[in-house]
C-alpha cells in the first residue's frame, strides 16, 4: 500500500512541490488548502492523482476530517507574509497559529506518525550574530514571525506532552518556479525576475546590501521528504538553507547576467519589520537529516528564469503559473 500523506496548502508554491514529488514516488497524497493564497493550476498536471479538498484548517472539524487516515502530515499552510500580518494580525493568527494547534490537535488524536511543520528563518529576528544557530535566542519582529515561532512551540510540545512525532524546519528565503510574482507581498527574487523581463524598475528597500540565504525550492522539497524518514528528529527545530548568503546587489547583477538586460534600481525606505542579515547554520540538518542542499543559488536562479521566460515577460496581475 502507498504511503499516504497529508500536505497542508498543497495548491501553494512550496506546498505544490512537495505534492508533485510525492506523486512522482509514488505516495499518495490528499490536499488541502482554503485557496486565500493558493491556485489548483498549480497542480493541474497531477490532478487526476490526488484528493484534492477546498477548506479552511482554521476550522477545527475540517482537521479531523482531512487528517483522518493520513500517516504524514506535511503542514505548509500559512499567510507567508511579513507586511501582511503586519497590516492584519488577527487575520494572519487564525491562518498560522490556529491552523496550526488544529492540525496538532488531530493529529495527534488520530495517531499521524509524523508532522513536519513549516517554520521560518523569521524567527531569529535581527541579531547580528551569523550563521543563525536552531540554539540562539528567538526574536520575531513582526506578528507572522511570531506566529510561525509559536507554531514551532506548540510542535515541540505536542512531542513532549503527547508523544506526536513532530519536526519544525525553519526555511530559509525559499525561491523558485510558479512562485506568484504579482503580489504585493511576492518574494523578491520572482518579483525582480518578472519585472527585469517586463522592463520595469526594480524596487529595493533600504541599500539593497541586505543579505539572504536564498534556498531553491528542490532543497526545501528534499528536506521534508528527509524528515518524514528521519529516525532522530523528533521534536527538533532545524534550519533549512543553503549555508550561503546573498546581498540583494549581488542577487540584481546575477539577475542582470543571466537575463542580459540591465536593470533600474528605484530605492525606496526599510520597511518595518524587514530583517537586516539571515544566514543558516545547517549543520544540524546534516547530521539529523542527512540534508544537503543539491542546488546552489546561482543554479536555482537559471532555472527560475527559465521557468519565468517559458511563460512570457509583460505579466499583468492575472498572472497564473503554467507549469513546474
Amino acid at each position: 500500500m502507498a504511503t499516504s500523506f497529508l500536505v497542508t496548502g498543497g495548491a501553494g508554491f512550496i506546498g505544490s512541490h512537495i505534492v508533485r514529488r510525492i506523486v512522482k514516488e509514488g505516495g499518495k497524497v490528499r490536499v488541502v488548502d482554503n485557496l486565500s493564497t493558493g491556485n489548483r493550476d498549480r497542480l493541474k498536471d497531477v490532478a487526476n492523482l490526488i484528493e484534492f479538498i477546498v477548506d479552511d484548517i482554521a476550522e477545527g472539524s475540517v482537521c479531523e476530517a482531512v487528517v483522518r487516515g493520513t500517516e504524514y502530515v506535511l503542514h505548509q499552510a500559512a499567510v507567508p507574509s511579513v507586511q501582511r500580518s503586519i497590516k492584519d494580525p488577527e487575520g494572519t493568527n487564525r491562518a498560522n497559529v490556529t491552523g496550526t494547534l488544529n492540525l496538532l490537535a488531530s493529529s495527534r488524536k488520530h495517531a499521524v506518525r509524523k508532522f513536519v511543520y513549516a517554520a521560518s528563518s523569521s524567527a531569529y529576528g535581527d541579531t547580528e550574530v551569523l550563521p543563525k544557530k536552531e540554539d540562539m535566542p528567538p526574536n520575531p519582529l513582526s506578528p507572522y514571525a511570531l506566529q510561525k515561532f509559536v507554531g514551532e512551540r506548540y510542535c515541540k510540545l505536542y512531542y513532549d506532552l503527547y508523544g506526536l512525532e513532530t519536526v519544525s524546519l525553519r526555511y530559509f528565503n525559499v525561491f523558485g518556479p510558479e512562485q506568484d510574482p504579482s503580489s504585493e507581498y511576492s518574494a523578491v527574487i520572482p518579483k525582480f525576475v518578472w519585472r527585469l523581463q517586463g522592463g520595469q524598475p526594480l524596487v529595493v528597500y533600504g541599500d539593497g546590501e541586505q543579505s539572504r540565504d536564498f534556498t531553491y525550492i528542490d532543497n526545501i522539497v528534499d528536506a521534508n521528504l528527509l524528515a518524514v524518514k528521519a529516525t532522530r528528529a523528533a521534536g527538533a527545530v532545524i534550519n533549512i538553507g543553503c549555508g550561503s548568503r546573498l546581498t540583494l546587489n549581488k542577487l540584481i547583477g546575477f539577475l542582470e547576467e543571466i537575463l542580459g538586460v540591465p536593470a533600474v534600481i528605484d530605492h525606496q525606505a526599510s520597511r518595518q519589520g524587514d530583517v537586516r542579515h539571515s544566514l543558516a547554520d545547517i549543520e544540524l540538518a546534516r547530521s539529523l537529516l542527512g540534508y544537503q542542499p543539491k542546488i546552489p543559488v546561482v543554479e536555482g536562479l537559471r532555472r527560475t528564469v527559465e521557468f519565468f521566460g517559458s511563460n512570457g515577460s509583460g505579466y499583468t496581475s492575472d498572472y497564473v503559473p503554467t507549469r513546474a
